[in-house]
């Protein structure tokens, strides 16, 4: 059977769910879960995630704590928790190694502590890349703070996920607001809102310059990349007005990579395969969120029209190949 390693799949501690950071938003999905629980799921990193993970044919995930990480907390605790939850994680690789891989949790709220720890998650702890919830509080992506976490991640060669996370009050307030408490927030989380919050801090990051500054840095993605994916024509106009040193088509072929995330769409699939190509999409579930019993994600590889080699790159070879340079540190 086809190798499935799963980028992007969630996990949450009890530390950080008791410092009061996942919505309500959270709980609601966790209860409309049905064969899984999502709280449990989140919260196991041991008999069931990997029985679950048998179950769907999923031979390894990366590790990756849910939105919005520790994006809102104070510099203090932030770092306090990141690096409590990096040892909790590498201690569960070191369980099952053939079956985890992780993406850093860090302190974006203390940008040079961050970029530090994402040194030590690489080079000691062996992990693949980080997880970015997007801005930090009123902080976006671009912002000059977290331009040494960039060149961090640039020389050890790995990657960073651009992750949802929910709009700042004031947006939700004037484009998501209106209809009942259930509506807007779904309306402003996994309906929409979410999805257009990441596209845009890559976007954002190609305005500034940041891979004209770094030109070997990668970025992730998810849900096929994020609304941004399918602007690209519209997007490319901004060259007119932006000093850039490339086309801006250029920077999505160049600098990221795709993930499904759970969406098991065709349509979306050769889009991303027209803009991308197929060695930039990478395969993941969105464990627990997007569970499904029955191998829908191993479904849809096995049945989308890519040849048997497009469909091994998708499937692993393009994360192996991605993350190579921290492989071959542990």
């Amino acid at each position: 059977m086809m190798k499935l390693i799963g980028i992007k799949e969630h996990f949450v501690t009890a530390n950080i769910r008791a410092a009061g950071l996942l919505l309500n938003l959270v709980r609601k999905v966790q209860e409309r879960s049905t064969k899984v629980k999502s709280r449990r799921g989140l919260n196991d990193l041991g008999t069931q995630r990997l029985a679950l993970m048998d179950e769907s044919g999923v031979d390894v995930q990366v590790l990756a704590v849910t939105t919005p990480a520790l994006h809102n907390l104070q510099p203090q605790e932030s770092t306090r928790l990141a690096k409590e939850t990096n040892d909790l994680v590498a201690a569960t690789v070191a369980a099952h190694p053939t079956r985890f891989q992780v993406f850093a949790t860090l302190p974006t709220a203390a940008p040079n502590v961050a970029a530090l720890e994402l040194g030590r998650c690489i080079t000691e702890l062996k992990f693949m890349g980080a997880m970015l919830c997007g801005r930090t509080r009123d902080k976006n992506l671009d912002h000059p703070d977290f331009l040494l976490l960039f060149e961090v991640a640039c020389r050890l060669r790995v990657p960073l996920y651009i992750h949802p996370q929910i709009p700042q009050r004031a947006v939700r307030n004037t484009l998501y607001s209106g209809f009942s408490d259930q509506v807007d927030t779904a309306f402003a989380a996994f309906g929409l809102g979410w999805h257009y919050e990441a596209g845009i801090q890559f976007v954002r990051l190609i305005l500034a310059g940041v891979f004209d500054r770094y030109p070997d840095l990668q970025m992730i993605l998810g849900h096929w990349g994020e609304v941004v994916l399918f602007y690209l024509e519209r997007l490319s106009s901004l060259a007119r007005v932006a000093k850039l040193e490339r086309p801006v088509a250029d920077y999505f072929r160049q600098n990221l990579y795709v993930t499904p995330s759970g969406m098991w769409s065709p349509d979306y699939l050769q889009r991303a395969l027209e803009i991308v190509g197929a060695e930039r999409i990478l395969f993941s579930t969105d464990y627990p969120y997007q569970y499904r019993p029955g191998r829908p994600g191993m479904t849809f590889v096995e049945g989308c029209p890519l040849s048997p080699e497009h469909k091994e790159l998708f499937a692993h070879v393009n994360w192996e190949r991605l993350t190579r340079s921290a492989a071959q540190k542990s």
